[in-house]
């Protein structure tokens, strides 16, 4: 069985990847050791731009403001379409055991991972890597103290909380100005 570990950049996943032993270089991840570890490019999904939660605010107009979304859909940003790819399939992988997220430790971080992990439709347990340091004895020392993602439950909804007010607020002004301006 495998262990899919999530870091936020490349560059903090080759860190990790070096600790573990997973040494074996793929397409956007490293494997050995019965790990594999991927990453994300910053944010790979994002909240659906206002036609992707309904058609009919593709059109801007006053009559469709305020924008209010009783669902909020993801989307998979374009510019990161092919690393998704990647993440996903080993997220989903049938002979994967467990994910820990090790993506940074804060807000930004949380959401970024729980997105990827919605989007995935990836269902095996998570455990959450909580480290500030990516000194070799930090990581080995953050691996061996891995909490449970619950554990983190309310930091992604003061994520999401912040994701969905800045989507609202924004795509909202920036229409009524856009329009008050013609």
């Amino acid at each position: 069985m495998t262990i899919v570990v999530v870091a936020e950049k490349p560059s903090v996943g080759r860190d990790l990847a070096a600790v573990l032993g997973a040494t074996v270089r793929g397409d956007g991840l490293l494997r050995g050791n019965g790990y594999v570890v991927t990453w994300a490019i910053g944010h790979l999904v994002g909240l659906a731009e206002p036609e992707g939660v309904n058609p009919a605010w593709k059109k801007w107009s006053r009559e469709t403001l305020p924008m209010l979304p009783a669902h909020w859909p993801l989307t998979v940003l374009d510019s990161s379409r092919a690393q998704f790819a990647v993440v996903r399939k080993a997220l989903t992988a049938p002979d994967v055991a467990s994910v820990i997220c090790a993506t940074d430790a804060g807000r930004e971080g949380e959401l970024i991972f729980r997105f990827i992990y919605e989007a995935s439709g990836c269902r095996r347990p998570v455990q959450r890597l909580w480290i500030s340091s990516l000194t070799d004895a930090a990581i080995r020392d953050g691996f061996r103290k891995l909490r449970p993602a619950s554990d983190f439950d309310r930091l992604a909804h003061a994520a999401l909380g912040r994701s969905r007010a800045d989507w609202l607020v924004g795509m909202n002004l920036s229409r009524a100005y856009g329009l008050a301006l013609d």
